[in-house]
């Protein structure tokens, strides 16, 4: 295995997971699928609702939750067999700078340099060019994508002669006129024959229309169903080329008791153990210190009892955030353990009867798991993958999987509540019932042109629409006020309505998410005094008054073309980073938040 760059776990699983390009300075390469990694260099992560969450959607026979095999300083030797996630040369059709000459990595004109000392300066050469020293050759940037996941590389020698019978021993160049760097400006030309095309002629569906191979490079299959896609001409390198579809739970304490605590603590380890005479040696106090003063027969016990209770326990939703907001909202007291330690304070100050306590979650964990990917289009809805069809989504490996890729980040955060009577009474109100309409013709359009059918189900309503407004507004205050970086903070939200089951629920946490030391500095939970998260409401409304983009922005409208599902919100007052936002920017509108010159009485918060 050669060794090319870095990477971190959470970028495999929100930026270059499973099928996605990483640009490398000199080639880019294809993360292969789960099939070809060694799960013998991956730790497990423990998480038992997000496992059981995950069964419930692709079936029992996933069993694990991985972290990518991660490389360490201190890991220097030579000797030690090689570390980290498998990765493929693609696309597989190279150009030489120097000569123009376009080909396969495979036709015998290039060839692997490899440095020992630096893996980033791994490259293909051009080793018979006429050039004095052998060009370093670079990847075309055209592929193919189509909206069932599938991806191949350009045809170029088709694409070159029409789609007619090529010649033989056709040999193809590519050269570049001007400096835009425009497709109208690439000639792509058969040496053999002379006949050439502008590349401009490969976006024109009039032009150029090819039928999708069905190829899943990242399994090095093709699809056997076949596709009866049109494939589209996309850019190495594209933003749509890949959109992860994740799965999320923040880990909670389950047990109430010290020794079901401590098993939750060790349950990576103590779950495999296959009698009591093993546990027996196991749980010596050399292995296990935090066990002294319990006999091992209690600890063999709980383990039974753990057992049997494992995944979904009866009489508890499968929705991840339910046991959340119940602990969050509603427990007294609240459980400490070493991955969640919180604690309750009054109501922001000012805004006492439109928030409940307010709980500062001082120490929290939360784990992340890729389930598949698509092209071209995203699911977008990062948090209610339940929600979500299962066509268009590109698998991990070509058989089901037993095991899935999974991050963990540990943070603070926030968790707001609002006050039900005073939300309900917005709710109520004729104003916010016709912007509530006009939402939900949004919704509709946008459903439809994604063929999600029927168009009108998972509408989240108004009450979604300002509780996720006004997380978004803090998250821009906090980020300017406390130092993190906006992406570095990111929300997840709690929302029913009173007539649903578990139902009502209405708040937000927000919290960081990044995976360093600037995830747990401590200045996100001190925002949350009264008095201090009070002043950062007040500010991040008093900041949507006006947006640099208004008029157009307070006058824009929930329905549109389908490309969106928001009122007045843009990227100079609303609108968060992807990774922060749980719904792709969607159902915002500052109108609803605060008075604007066009809210037109839909504002949840009045001037005092």
């Amino acid at each position: 295995m050669n060794e090319l760059g870095e990477l971190r776990p959470s970028q495999l699983i929100y930026t270059f997971g499973v099928g996605a390009i990483m640009d490398l300075p000199n080639m880019s390469a294809l993360i292969l699928g789960l099939d070809d990694w060694d799960t013998h260099q991956c730790q497990e992560i423990s998480e038992e609702r997000l496992l059981a969450a995950v069964q419930e959607r692709m079936g029992p026979q996933v069993r694990q939750l991985l972290l990518p095999p991660v490389t360490f300083d201190d890991d220097n030797d030579p000797t030690a067999a090689a570390k980290g996630v498998p990765v493929a040369p693609f696309p597989r059709w190279l150009r030489c700078p120097f000569c123009s000459l376009l080909g396969t990595i495979d036709s015998g004109h290039f060839q692997l340099v490899q440095d020992p000392y630096r893996p980033d300066r791994t490259r293909y050469v051009h080793h018979n060019c006429k050039a004095q020293r052998p060009p370093t050759v670079l990847p075309v940037r055209f592929l193919l994508a189509c909206r069932e996941g599938h991806l191949s590389d350009f045809p170029w020698v088709e694409f070159v002669h029409k789609q007619t019978k090529p010649c033989n021993g056709a040999r193809l160049s590519i050269r570049e006129f001007g400096v835009a760097g425009d497709a109208s400006d690439i000639i792509i030309k058969c040496e053999t024959c002379k006949k050439d095309r502008r590349m401009a002629d490969a976006f024109d569906t009039d032009e150029f229309k090819i039928q999708c191979r069905g190829h899943h490079p990242h399994l090095r299959m093709n699809d056997p169903k076949g596709c009866k896609e049109t494939a589209k001409t996309i850019l190495l390198g594209a933003s749509n080329s890949w959109f992860p579809i994740v799965m999320s739970a923040l880990t909670i304490p389950r047990a109430t008791d010290k020794l079901g605590l401590l098993i939750e603590k060790h349950w990576v380890k103590l779950k495999d153990l296959p009698s009591l005479e093993v546990a027996k040696w196991a749980l010596l106090p050399q292995n296990f210190p935090a066990f002294i003063g319990i006999s091992v027969e209690q600890v063999w016990a709980a383990i039974q009892t753990k057992l049997a209770g494992t995944g979904t326990r009866v009489g508890e939703s499968s929705d991840l955030k339910i046991p959340e907001w119940e602990l969050l909202a509603t427990t007294t007291p609240l459980p400490a353990t070493d991955e969640f330690r919180a604690r309750r304070i009054a109501a922001p100050l000012g805004y006492e009867h439109l928030f409940g306590e307010t709980t500062l979650v001082e120490v929290l964990r939360e784990v992340r798991t890729l389930i598949a990917f698509t092209r071209l289009e995203s699911k977008g809805d990062f948090a209610e993958v339940d929600l979500q069809n299962d066509d268009r989504q590109t698998p991990l490996c070509r058989q089901s999987p037993t095991w899935l890729p999974a991050s963990e980040v540990r943070g603070e955060g926030i968790f707001v509540r609002f006050n039900e009577t005073a939300l309900q009474a917005w709710e109520a109100k004729p104003e916010v019932k016709r912007l509530e309409a006009e939402f939900l013709a949004a919704h509709k359009v946008w459903r439809a042109m994604r063929n999600q059918n029927p168009p009108g189900d998972h509408f989240p309503g108004m009450r979604y629409v300002i509780i996720h407004s006004l997380s978004h507004a803090l998250m821009r205050q906090i980020a300017l006020e406390c130092g993190y970086t906006a992406a570095s903070i990111r929300e997840r939200i709690y929302c029913l309505q009173p007539g649903e089951d578990h139902g009502p629920m209405a708040g937000i946490l927000l919290y960081t998410a990044a995976s360093d030391s600037e995830g747990t500095l401590g200045g996100l939970v001190q925002l949350g005094d009264p008095t201090s998260l009070g002043r950062q409401i007040h500010q991040a409304l008093e900041a949507l008054k006006i947006c640099g983009s208004d008029p157009l922005c307070s006058e824009h409208p929930p329905t549109g073309d389908g490309r969106g599902i928001h009122g007045a919100s843009c990227h100079a007052c609303l609108f968060a980073p992807e990774t922060s936002c749980e719904k792709g920017n969607r159902y915002l509108d500052r109108n609803a938040l605060f008075g604007t010159f066009a809210s037109k009485g839909v504002e949840f918060f009045t001037e005092s």
